[in-house]
């Protein structure tokens, strides 16, 4: 043994392995705790990493004035390779070890396969890395280790790397391992409660997994899905698996039984309503209340009839009670409309809430105004109330459409206040009707001055098929009124009765049957 060598250890013992002592030099104390103040090995930067771990993996021990100190054994060198293997250089080992002292009284089998089983379920590279500093229990509790077991092993549920590791990673980090215990049995709740399996990822993938399963107890887990299923429980959290995140008792039971008691007690409507717009339960009490109460005192519409508009457009609960709510409601007001006007109109033109004012609403109020519409006039609301289903452009092409066939911005005037759909109709199914009614029909457009109503009928589905069967029966004299008004029950008998043919008389027909003055029909 050389001079240096010995000087190095401090007395006359042998060190127990062979390297070179330009490997060595004094060095200050380390993070470690269980270091002294000895000589440790350093390395110069072109040193190969495999000569460095090789080093690492043969020293054993040293003794420093007569006292002997581990250094690094066999499995902490080994470690320390793994963890650079992950991102982490030396500094970061040292200071992760000894902030998270029980990394020490692990083996180095149990870490490495708790790395590799992360890296399993998709938290790899920098998330890994950021996953370990941040909470480096991940490393050692046991009920991490059940967890991933979980996630691995389920050939049952077949979520192994079908769940997204943000969403793994999100729960590691912030939720404590004790509130994992227990997520296996709530999610195979889940499916004991109707979630289909091949939709049980979207749901998982979805939620906040701390807030919906974990800081709940599987009581609590249980007791909301029985309580949602009064109101379509399965699909209810298919359509916003979100919902799972709320508290029962303090959020999602209160803002249920409000639209319950605002429905009188009928289930199914609220259901309905949850249905069409689950988002709504993210509203708190005071916000559906204020919003209520404002259509009840301002608009003067009574609970029964807020129910019935919120029945059929939920998303009067988004739109902002001051910029929107309010105003339009007084721009109805000075138009001459009653509350019970009022209702008529939102119930077929609820969009007019929420709709922008500036991108959409003021656009188009340009337009009914240039066609002659008087400001502050019922005709003008029941305009505005039929152009809320239709976009600007088309407004404008529809306008352009009937210019273009000759009728003066004073005929639209007179036909779109008898019918205020003609200017809500898809543009192109407007141009082939007029084309039909001139070129197959024979007829003249003016026609439509007196039967605007003629533009909301289907072209291929009733006009079509009506004008070729009465056609043959009574030529082409007859009124366009009388030939598409009467209902398809009456025209087919009139037909039989006349002449025997197979006439089109389905469902959607019936619907379009339904009318008050005049008949609506929407083109799709």
């Amino acid at each position: 043994m050389t001079a240096s060598r010995q000087a190095l250890a401090g007395d006359s013992r042998t060190l127990p392995i062979n390297f070179p002592a330009s490997y060595f030099a004094p060095s200050p104390l380390t993070s470690f705790a269980f270091r002294r103040k000895i000589a440790t090995p350093t390395y110069n930067q072109r040193t190969p990493l495999t000569l460095r771990v090789h080093i690492q993996c043969q020293c054993s021990s040293v003794t420093v004035n007569g006292n002997h100190s581990t250094i690094f054994s066999h499995s902490s060198a080994m470690l320390f390779s793994l963890f650079q293997e992950i991102g982490f250089n030396e500094g970061d080992t040292e200071a992760l070890l000894d902030t998270h002292s029980a990394l020490r009284f692990m083996s180095f089998e149990s870490i490495h396969s708790r790395i590799h089983s992360l890296q399993s379920i998709g938290v790899s590279g920098l998330s890994l890395s950021r996953l370990i500093v941040k909470r480096p229990d991940v490393l050692t509790a046991k009920e991490i280790e059940a967890l991933l077991y979980f996630l691995i092993n389920n050939d049952d549920l077949d979520l192994n790397g079908r769940i997204e590791p943000v969403q793994l990673e999100r729960l590691l980090n912030a939720t404590d391992a004790r509130f994992l215990v227990g997520l296996e049995r709530k999610v195979k709740l889940l499916v004991q409660y109707g979630i289909p399996r091949e939709k049980l990822v979207h749901v998982l993938n979805t939620v906040n997994l701390t807030k919906a399963l974990c800081l709940k107890s599987f009581e609590e887990v249980e007791r909301m899905l029985h309580f949602l299923n009064r109101f379509g429980g399965v699909s209810l959290i298919l359509r916003r698996p979100a919902i799972l995140n709320y508290d029962l008792d303090a959020q999602l039971a209160p803002r249920i039984e409000f639209l319950l008691e605002l429905s009188g007690g009928d289930e199914k409507a609220t259901a309905t309503i949850l249905h069409k717009l689950p988002f709504v339960l993210a509203y708190s009490v005071d916000h559906l209340k204020d919003h209520v109460e404002f259509l009840n005192s301002y608009a003067g519409l009574s609970y029964q009839e807020i129910f019935r508009i919120i029945l059929v457009y939920p998303n009067v609960f988004s739109a902002s009670r001051k910029r929107k709510l309010h105003p339009r409601i007084d721009f109805l007001m000075q138009c001459g409309l009653n509350s019970q006007d009022i209702f008529k109109f939102l119930i077929k033109a609820p969009l007019f809430l929420s709709l922008s004012f500036e991108e959409n609403l003021a656009r188009k109020l340009v337009f009914l105004v240039k066609i002659g519409y008087e400001n502050r006039t019922r005709e003008l609301a029941m305009a505005m109330g039929a152009v809320t289903r239709t976009s600007c452009k088309n407004l404008q092409e529809n306008i352009g459409v009937f210019l273009n066939y000759g009728l003066t911005c004073e005929d639209i005037l007179e036909m779109s206040k008898k019918h205020p759909q003609v200017l809500q109709y898809n543009h192109d199914s407007l141009e082939e009707k007029m084309d039909y009614l001139i070129e197959e029909m024979g007829r003249e457009v003016r026609e439509l001055l007196s039967f605007p109503a003629f533009l909301g009928y289907k072209l291929d589905g009733r006009i079509k098929h009506r004008y070729e069967v009465k056609k043959k029966i009574l030529g082409e004299g007859m009124s366009i009124n009388k030939l598409l008004s009467v209902s398809a029950a009456r025209f087919s008998m009139k037909s039989k009765k006349k002449h025997p043919v197979n006439v089109i008389d389905s469902q959607s027909e019936e619907v379009e049957q339904k009318r008050e003055d005049y008949v609506f029909i929407l083109d799709k």
